[in-house]
C-alpha cells in the first residue's frame, strides 16, 4: 500500500511539474511579441520564407526586414552606428569574419541559452554571440567537356588545365575571400597554390555567378564556385559537375547574431532559436542549401554529410589577416 501511495504521489508530482513547466514555456512563448527588425543578405525569396516560417511559430511578432548584399548591409549599419541609432535587432548575413569583427567591437549580444549541442563546434562562436545557420561551400566546378575530372585542388595545376580556369575575386566576393583565407592557411596548399593558379593563367574577377557562367558556357572548363549554383543547374541539364575536393571545402555559413542595441531581445533570441532548430534547419534544406545541422538530409544533388569535409577556418585570424591577404592576392594576380 505504501508503494502504491508513493507511486501515486510520484506521478502526481511529475504531472504537476510537467504542467508547471508547460505553463512557464507557454508564458515565455506568449511574451515573445512586438516588432523585430532584421537586416539580412539572404535572397528576397529566402528571406520572406524564413520570416513567414518564424511568424507562423510566433504570430505575436511583427518582423520588419531589410535585404541587401552583406557589404551594403554593413555600410548601412556602420552609418547607423556613427549616428548613434542602429535600427536592427538582428543580423543574418553571409560570413563569420564580418560577425567576428562586430564581436570584437562589442556590438553583439550573447545568447547563452542557444542550443548548439548538435553542431560542429568549429562553425559556432564559443561565446555564443553569432551562430552559423547553413553551409554554403566552395569547391571545384568543371564542365563535362573537360579533359579530366579533378578530385584535388592541385589537379588544377596540371598542364591540361592551363588557360582554362575561372575564379571569383576575393576583392569583390565574400565567399571567395573566405575561400582564399581557408586555402592559404591549409598546410597542403598555402599561397603556393595561388601562385600556381596565376602561372596557369587564372584571372580572378567578379563574383560566383560570372565564374559559373564561364564554366557552364564552355569559355572555361574549371573553376571555384559556391556549391548550389552548379548542383542546382546540373539538375536542370547544365553540363557541369561540382567536386568536394579531397582536401576539403571552405564554407560561408550565413551566421545570425543579435545586436547589443536590440530593442526586442526576447524576440531576437526566439528568431535565433528557430533558425537553429530542426524545423529552421529543414527550411534551409528545403530552400536548396546544405543545413548546418548534421542530422538534416542534404538537398537533391548533394552528397551525404559524411562525404563533405570542411577545412579548418579561424575567423579571428582571417579578420586580422584580411588586408594583408588581399594585398598578397593583388601582388600575385594584379589589381
Amino acid at each position: 500500500m505504501k508503494r502504491l501511495v508513493s507511486a501515486v504521489t510520484a506521478v502526481t508530482f511529475a504531472a504537476t511539474a510537467f504542467t508547471a513547466t508547460s505553463m512557464v514555456s507557454f508564458a515565455v512563448a506568449e511574451e515573445v511579441a512586438g516588432k523585430l527588425v532584421l537586416y539580412t543578405s539572404q535572397p528576397n525569396k529566402d528571406a520572406q520564407q524564413t520570416v513567414d516560417a518564424f511568424t507562423t511559430k510566433h504570430p505575436g511578432v511583427e518582423v520588419e526586414w531589410v535585404r541587401d548584399g552583406t557589404t551594403k548591409i554593413m555600410a548601412k549599419l556602420r552609418a547607423e552606428f556613427a549616428a548613434g541609432a542602429p535600427k536592427p535587432d538582428l543580423l543574418l548575413i553571409a560570413d563569420i569574419v564580418t560577425m567576428e569583427g562586430l564581436k570584437q567591437e562589442g556590438r553583439l549580444m550573447a545568447h547563452p541559452d542557444a542550443d548548439v549541442s548538435a553542431y560542429d563546434a568549429g562553425i559556432m562562436d564559443q561565446d555564443k554571440t553569432y551562430f552559423s545557420t547553413k553551409l554554403i561551400t566552395t569547391g571545384i566546378v568543371y564542365n563535362t567537356a573537360a579533359p579530366f575530372k579533378p578530385t584535388s585542388y592541385k589537379d588544377l595545376l596540371k598542364p591540361e588545365a592551363e588557360g582554362k580556369i575561372a575564379m571569383p575575386s576575393p576583392l569583390t566576393s565574400g565567399a571567395a575571400t573566405i575561400h582564399m583565407a581557408t586555402l592559404t592557411s591549409n598546410p597542403q596548399l598555402t599561397w603556393d597554390f595561388y601562385e600556381g593558379l596565376a602561372s596557369q593563367g587564372a584571372n580572378p574577377k567578379g563574383g560566383n555567378g560570372g565564374t559559373y557562367k564561364a564554366v557552364a558556357g564552355g569559355e572555361k572548363l574549371f573553376g571555384f564556385v559556391v556549391d548550389f549554383l552548379p548542383i542546382r543547374n546540373k539538375l536542370k541539364g547544365a553540363p557541369v559537375e561540382f567536386v568536394f575536393p579531397s582536401e576539403g571545402v571552405s564554407a560561408v555559413t550565413e551566421p545570425v547574431a543579435i545586436l547589443q542595441t536590440a530593442q526586442n531581445p526576447a524576440a531576437a533570441k526566439a528568431f535565433v532559436d528557430f533558425l537553429l532548430s530542426p524545423e529552421g534547419q529543414q527550411l534551409a534544406a528545403d530552400q536548396g542549401y546544405l543545413a548546418a545541422h548534421p542530422a538534416i538530409t542534404p538537398p537533391e544533388g548533394f552528397p551525404s554529410r559524411d562525404q563533405i569535409k570542411l577545412m579548418d577556418f579561424d575567423a579571428a585570424k582571417a579578420l586580422k589577416d584580411d588586408k594583408s591577404n588581399k594585398m598578397k592576392f593583388t601582388d600575385i594576380f594584379g589589381g
